[in-house]
This record gives structure tokens, sequence and C-alpha cells, in this order.
């Protein structure tokens, strides 16, 4: 049950010393409202840089480059080429990879045309695949299929930025037939990047065609310029990383010790070391925000130590009365919970309208300082906080309560 009449005495205590109880609670609300304040703002740095990851977080690419190292007979120097012969041995070898994506880009200087309009786009040849690699959202029509790649069909997916040079008066594109160096591909769908930065700036300039279709048009027979590369589910990227490159190496009589003839990007990698930069990050708000808690609950001990000296005399007349150990004990603690809780959850709607405000604002005004995105707070926060104020708070009156309970009944009524 409810004890109205200790609540009713808690109450007339702080309301006696109210900038007492205020300046002592202001260091729980200030740690309080920190450590939300920091690791909303962490999360903020977290959801801006991992925007910036506009493929699969386990994604592998892999690329050619010229040898370094002599090898059977070869001299260094030599640039590898690779082949659709490559991929159709990595599938057959490697079980761990689960999606094989080879790629080409048409070179050379050239335009792509509609009617009286032109201008200059990438060209790339692709796979059905990409859409594992990287998230592009379909707004109409559709993406390529295996028929697309079976038949060398002569179509193209294209972007924003092609619909807006291209084809800023049709109100529908698909169906419309593109000159792309010198061949006509019918546009069979569109597509919006997905993510943010520089990255999907160039995305919305480029227009997708089918690989094979690529290699047999533009003179790109049999050749691949670089793949990408995600495992099966629960196998890390860097096992295929090596797995493939050293295939690649007996295939195309590279020395095993050759670094530089095969270039590779480790997605999986890149993203694990961003994550343990945040995992410090809200590491050292935790400590910080703690520090500053630890400060405002010894605080807390210390006028609680005031207010149990204040309060001797009515101490031993409630023990002389009857009152047990524990109901003085708990009185005390629960007056230290009552105001670090209220320090801290008034500290903890602070930060967290701060926060929520500062996402409101940047959601809706689509606003990204830099790598800073839109700041969040995770709910598990929230209850974790609230756990360690109702902790802290017992923690701070315990001392003091136990010295109350320990007042001798005779001493403490001879006590002026």
């Amino acid at each position: 049950m409810i004890d109205i009449d200790k609540w009713n005495e808690i109450y007339n205590t702080v309301k006696k010393h109210k900038l007492r109880t205020a300046l002592t609670a202001f260091g729980v609300f200030w740690g309080i409202f920190m450590l939300v304040v920091l690791l909303g703002a962490g999360k903020g740095l977290e959801n801006g840089i991992t925007s910036e990851f506009n493929v699969a977080k386990n994604a592998v690419f892999i690329w050619t480059q010229r040898t370094s190292v002599p090898y059977m007979g070869l001299k260094a120097g030599r640039f590898i080429q690779m082949t659709n012969d490559d991929v159709a041995a990595i599938k057959a070898n490697i079980p761990e990879v689960g999606v094989v994506a080879p790629s080409n880009q048409l070179e050379g200087d050239f335009t792509v045309n509609y009617k009286d309009k032109s201008s200059a786009f990438t060209v790339n040849g692709e796979m059905p695949e990409l859409l594992f690699v990287k998230p592009l959202q379909v707004t109409s029509g559709r993406f390529l299929n295996s028929k697309d790649i079976q038949e060398r069909r002569k179509i193209a997916v294209v972007g924003p930025r092609t619909l807006e040079v291209l084809f800023p008066d049709e109100a529908n594109p698909i169906g419309k037939y593109i000159s792309i160096k010198g061949s006509y591909f019918q546009v069979v769908g569109t597509f919006e990047p997905v993510g943010k930065g520089e990255d999907v700036v160039e995305d919305a300039k480029v227009i997708f065609i089918p690989q094979t279709t690529l290699q047999q048009t533009y003179n790109q027979v049999n050749k691949v310029g670089f793949m990408a590369l995600i495992p099966q589910p629960g196998i890390p990227a860097a096992a295929i990383e090596d797995k493939v490159k050293t295939l690649l190496m007996q295939r195309h009589h590279v020395a095993p010790e050759d670094l530089k003839a095969f270039g590779s990007a480790n997605v999986e990698k890149e993203f694990q070391d961003v994550q343990g930069l945040f995992t410090g990050i809200a590491g050292f708000s935790w400590l910080v925000s703690i520090g500053t808690i630890l400060a405002g609950i010894i605080g807390v001990g210390n006028i609680m130590l005031i207010v149990v000296k204040e309060r001797t005399k009515e101490i031993g007349v409630r023990k002389a009365l009857g009152a047990t150990p524990w109901s003085i004990v708990s009185l005390i603690i629960q007056e230290s919970i009552v105001i670090t809780g209220m320090a801290g959850y008034v500290g903890l709607l602070a930060g967290t309208g701060i926060i929520a405000l500062i996402e409101y604002l940047m959601l809706k005004f689509d606003v990204q300082a830099g790598f800073f995105g839109a700041p969040e707070v995770n709910p598990a926060i929230a209850f974790t906080a609230t756990v360690l104020l109702v902790f802290t708070g017992a923690l701070a009156g315990l001392i003091p309560a136990t010295k109350a309970a320990r007042v001798n009944p005779v001493v403490a009524l001879r006590d002026e």
C-alpha cells in the first residue's frame, strides 16, 4: 500500500529546502541530459555515415591491375583481363559465394541521343544480380532479367538524370528508343538511386543495359571489367575475397605473393571498422555521462547526510515510539530516490526533446550536415537510464539511511 504520510513528509522536506534540493539535483539532471544528447548525436553521426554505404554491407568488389612479380616465364607489368569463364569458375568452385555480378562499362567519348536531345551518360553492362549489390528503386517498368542476358536484348533502364535531360516533355519514357554510340536501345524501366552522398548523384547519371549486350555490341566479347560478390548467409566477406582472388591468380598465372595484380574492396570490413568507431563513441559518451551522474549522486548523498543530521532528534523520537530500523532506512532511501529520480527524469525528457526536435527538423527539411544524419534516441537507452536512476538514487541514500538507522534514541533526544 502507498504510505501517504511518508510521501507528504518527503514533499515537505523538499519544499522546505527548495534551492538546496534543486542545486543538488542539477548534477543528476545534467548527467542524464548529457547521456541522452551524446548518444543521440552519436547515432546521428552513425546514420549519416552508414547512409553513405550505397551498396550491400557484405559486398566484395574485385578488379584487375598489372602484375608486379614475374611468374612462370611471364614478365611483370602484365595486365590481367577477367572473362566470363572466370565468373563460371567462381560459381562452380566456390560454394561460399552467393551472388556474382560481373560488370562492364562502355568506354570512350560518346553521347546518348533521343530525338533532338543528347548528352553524355555513364553506360554500364550489368546482370540482374546487381539489385542484390546496389539497392535501386525501380520506379516504372522493370529491371534487367535473365532473358535479356540470354538473348542479348537491346534494352535499357534509365535513371533520373536521363529522364531530366532526354525526356523532359515525355510523360512515360517506357517503350521509347535511345541511341547509344550508334545503336538503338528500348527503354524498359526507370530507377531511383537509394541512399545519400556523391555516389547517389553519380548513380542518377547511369544507364543500365544487359552485360552480354554490351560485350557483343561494343567489341568487349568475353571481357569482364570488374565483379561484385556477396557471400552466402553466415559466411564472412573476407573468406570469399581470399578464395576468389586465389582462384583468379591460378587461372591467370599470377604469383601467389603478387598482391598488386588484383585489387579488391571489402565493404563488410569497412562497415565493421565504422561500427567499431561508433561503439567507441558510445562508450565514451557513457563514461562521461556516468562520471557526471556519479558526481551528482555524491552531492545527493551529502545532502541526505545533512538531512539525517538535521533530523536526528526526530529520528530518535520515532525510534523511541517503536519505529523499526527498516522504516527509518526506507524513508531516507525513498527521499533520495525521489530527488535523483525526478532530476534524472527531467533530464531524460529534456534530452529526448532536444534530439526529437533536431530529428524532426532534419527530416522535414531534408537536411544533412556533412556526415551527420538525423539523430535518434534508442528506447533501450531511456529504459537503461531509468533503471540507472533508481539504482543510483538508492545508492546515494544508503549510507545516510544506515547512519539514521543506528541513531540511539536516548542520545538523539538529548541532542540540541
